[in-house]
This record gives C-alpha cells, sequence and structure tokens, in this order.
C-alpha cells in the first residue's frame, strides 16, 4: 500500500493492548523480533489468499480450528499432533460432504494474546489487571504476575516456531496420508453413539476404494500424502506484529510474518483503530469478526480500508452472533456487502456468541447452540442466495470436558474432569469431529438442492 508504514498505527487510538511499564526493555524485545526470521513466507500467503477465494465462490470450504489461546505451559507435541489430526479427519469429512477441497488453516502458531471484557478481575475481593495471554503476562493471581512483560513476546516466537516446523512436518511427511485419516475416523463411528455417521463414513471408504482400485494411490500421488495447512491468529499486540512484519522481496509489499492470515477481533475493528490501521497494510488475507454490534456504515467503511482492490480471498468476514441471533444481524451484513458488490468469504464462528456460565460455576458452551448457530448461518445465505464459505471452531484434539453436550453427553457436573482452557472453552476431539459430520449433512444437503434447482 502507497504512503502506509508498519509503524502508522502508533498514531492510532489503541485498545484490548498492554502498557509495558518498561519502555527500554519493550524496545529491546522489538529490535532482537525485527531481526528474527519472519515465520512465514508471502508465496504461503499468497497461496492461503487464492484458496480462501475458491471458497469464496464456492470452489471451497474453510475449516479454521484451534486453541482459544495458546498457552506456553501446555505446549507440546503431542498437543500440536492431536489437533492437526482432529482437524484432517474434520477436513476428509467436510469434503466428502462439500465436493470441493477444504482450505484447512489452525489457530495455531501465534494465537497467544486474548482481549478481555474488562481490564482488571476480582477475586476475594482482590482486584488486579486482567490475564491477557501469555505472550503478555501471566495466569497466576498475582501483582506481579500480571505485570505486562516484553520478553514474553520472544518465547511466543519461538514457540510458534517449533510449531510451525512440526506442521510442516507432518503436512508433507506423510502423516497426513488420506488412508491413515479415514481409519481414524472410522475409529470414531464404530462407537454406537455415532451409528448415524456410519453411512457417511462408508461411502468414504468405498470411494477411497475405488480410487485404489483406479492405480490412483497414496504412493503414486503426492496430493493423497501430503496437504496444505496455514496457519492464523487474532492480530492482538501490534508491537509483537510490526517487529514480524517485513517487506515482500519479489513484490515490495509487506507480509506480516507472523502467520499465514490475521484477523481483527470483534472488539478492535474500529474504522480508525489501531488494529485496522495496521492490517490494511499487509498482503496476507486479513479476517474480520463481526458480532452484533457491527453496524452497516462501519462495515461500508471497513470493506473499502481492508480491501480496497476488492480482491477475492483477500477478505474474510467471521461471523459470530450467537445461536437464534443470527437472523437479528446477518441478512443485514450480507445486503449491505451487496450493495457494496464487495468480495468475501463468509464464515461462521459458532463459538463466541454461545459463551454461558454453567450450574457448576463454570464457562461453557453448550454443543447443541454451536449446531444451532452453523444451520441458522447456512439459511441465512440460502435465503440470501450467498455462499457460507467455511467454519471456524474453538477445538482441540485432547479429550477436556469444556464444552457441554455432543455424543459424549458431557454434563455440567463432568466439566470439572477436564477443564484445562486459561480462556475460552474448546470443543474436544469427538466433538469436533461430531461436529464435522453434522456440518457435512448441511453441505450435502445443500449441494442436492443446487442440482436439483439446476436440473
Amino acid at each position: 500500500m502507497t504512503g502506509w508504514t508498519k509503524s502508522d498505527w502508533r498514531n492510532k487510538p489503541r485498545v484490548q493492548m498492554p502498557d509495558y511499564p518498561d519502555e527500554a526493555a519493550l524496545n529491546a524485545v522489538e529490535a532482537k523480533l525485527s531481526k528474527y526470521p519472519p515465520l512465514v513466507f508471502a508465496g504461503e500467503a499468497r497461496r492461503l489468499k487464492q484458496a480462501l477465494g475458491q471458497a469464496g465462490r464456492g470452489e471451497a470450504f474453510v475449516l479454521q480450528g484451534g486453541d482459544c489461546a495458546e498457552a506456553f505451559e501446555q505446549f507440546s507435541a503431542d498437543s500440536i499432533r492431536d489437533t492437526f489430526k482432529v482437524m484432517l479427519q474434520m477436513a476428509m469429512v467436510l469434503t466428502f460432504g462439500a465436493k470441493v477441497p477444504v482450505v484447512k488453516i489452525g489457530r495455531m502458531a501465534g494465537q497467544f494474546a486474548k482481549p478481555r471484557s474488562a481490564p482488571t478481575e476480582t477475586i476475594d475481593g482482590v482486584e488486579l489487571p486482567s490475564f491477557r495471554g501469555d505472550i503478555i503476562n501471566d495466569l497466576d493471581f498475582t501483582p506481579e504476575a500480571r505485570i505486562p512483560n516484553p520478553d514474553k513476546m520472544l518465547q511466543a516466537y519461538t514457540q510458534a516456531a517449533a510449531t510451525l516446523n512440526l506442521l510442516r512436518a507432518f503436512s508433507t511427511g506423510g502423516y497426513a496420508d488420506v488412508n491413515e485419516v479415514h481409519r481414524w475416523t472410522l475409529g470414531f463411528t464404530e462407537s454406537d453413539e455415532a451409528e448415524r455417521f456410519r453411512d457417511m463414513a462408508n461411502r468414504i471408504t468405498d470411494t477411497l476404494d475405488f480410487i485404489r482400485a483406479a492405480g490412483v494411490n497414496s504412493e503414486r500421488q503426492h496430493a493423497l500424502r501430503q496437504v496444505d495447512f496455514y496457519t492464523s491468529h487474532e492480530a492482538l499486540l501490534l508491537e509483537y506484529e510490526e517487529a514480524l512484519c517485513r517487506v515482500d522481496s519479489t513484490t515490495g509489499q509487506h507480509l506480516a510474518g507472523s502467520g499465514h492470515m490475521i484477523w481483527i477481533g470483534d472488539r478492535t475493528r474500529q474504522p480508525d483503530g489501531a488494529h485496522v490501521e495496521f492490517c490494511k497494510g499487509v498482503q496476507n488475507p486479513i479476517g474480520l469478526k463481526c458480532g452484533p454490534s457491527m453496524t452497516e456504515d462501519d462495515l461500508k467503511v471497513l470493506l473499502k480500508t481492508l480491501n480496497p482492490a476488492n480482491e477475492m480471498g483477500r477478505l474474510t468476514l467471521i461471523a459470530r452472533f450467537g445461536a437464534g441471533k443470527v437472523a437479528d444481524h446477518l441478512p443485514r451484513l450480507i445486503e449491505t456487502v451487496k450493495a457494496e458488490g464487495a468480495n468475501v468469504v463468509w464464515v461462521c464462528d459458532p463459538m463466541h456468541g454461545n459463551t454461558i456460565k454453567s450450574a457448576t460455576g463454570y464457562k461453557t458452551r453448550p454443543f447443541d447452540l454451536v449446531l444451532r448457530e452453523v444451520q441458522e448461518f447456512f439459511a441465512a445465505h440460502k435465503a440470501a442466495g450467498t455462499i457460507p464459505g467455511g467454519v471456524h471452531f474453538e477445538m482441540t484434539g485432547l479429550d477436556v470436558t469444556e464444552c457441554v453436550g455432543g455424543l459424549q453427553d458431557v454434563s455440567d457436573e463432568d466439566l470439572k474432569d477436564r477443564y484445562h482452557t486459561a480462556c475460552d472453552p474448546r470443543l474436544n476431539a469427538s466433538q469436533s469431529l461430531e461436529l464435522a459430520f453434522l456440518v457435512a449433512e448441511e453441505l450435502t444437503a445443500m449441494r442436492q438442492e443446487q442440482l436439483a434447482e439446476a436440473s
């Protein structure tokens, strides 16, 4: 973008960002990070933008998922592998349902900072600054732990680099072999509770048997053994984002080197704010969270600011309203986009609008509300004649008990058993795969209707 610099955000109003007490320490960390290699590369970001463009035209479908907030303490190769594994299973099921490629984007290798509803929290009469994610301060409820520490950005970079290294190995080293992925899924459908999904799983088996019989196998076809897997996170901590911003030597454009896709949260999307200012100048695909408070006028400004060339795949609108509220908000935003002639990818985030406090005191998300919002998202696009481009879940490959419901029938009383999140509740592996089957059923029905109308 002509005339834009990666520091321009510093002259704009900033929200949801820490005030570091030691400016010299902050400057030293930023200077060190600015010399580190970028975590992702421009060619990768351009490939993702192209794939998202296909989703915007209905030629692909987006699956975006991963942790609410990555934690330093819970970091391990096994947790990365398990989340990657479940996303591969989900993607295979969604591919079968949609009959188009699935664009796989992890909330990984950068999702360290979290916006908070209040700047402070109070426990037993003691008020302290809120925990804002491991890249900023610590979860322990002590005055020392809650002081923003710039050195934590260096630890976040190291963890993100290690995560990306492992993801690239898994993506290209044979772990993603389509036959192995399906074998994992068959294990899920063997349970009595998952019987309704067995027919779809068997049809996937028949398809794989056919292509093997036709001489197409993973030994000969790299596409059956490898996947493209991208990373994404909310670009909340702009000191970190600026330090990793680089100029692409092939195009002269700026790249947010922290992740393939970055998004602007529902709390930080002020058209004249710092986060919009930073994101408008980088060439990465940009996500924009759209909650109930998004106005048509603000959306019009943001469409032009973030995607002035109206490039398909550049801007993804991530709708997050809550079950029962989609019909009140999504249609008006769809009509605004249509009236502006804007090219966008529509993605459903059914997690953030469906957070409740359980009877046992835990923050949770009911599985049936998550599913209901996805269904309402599809219904709104069907009514408008527009394309539902994908889904966005907070999830993990671990067997946690954080969201209630699903085939496992996690109850309020079960939440205490394995409630490990530092921020928001995540779908566990079983709930994630179950949701993929249910979304695949929606996609299959949608495709059948389209074929019937065309005939």
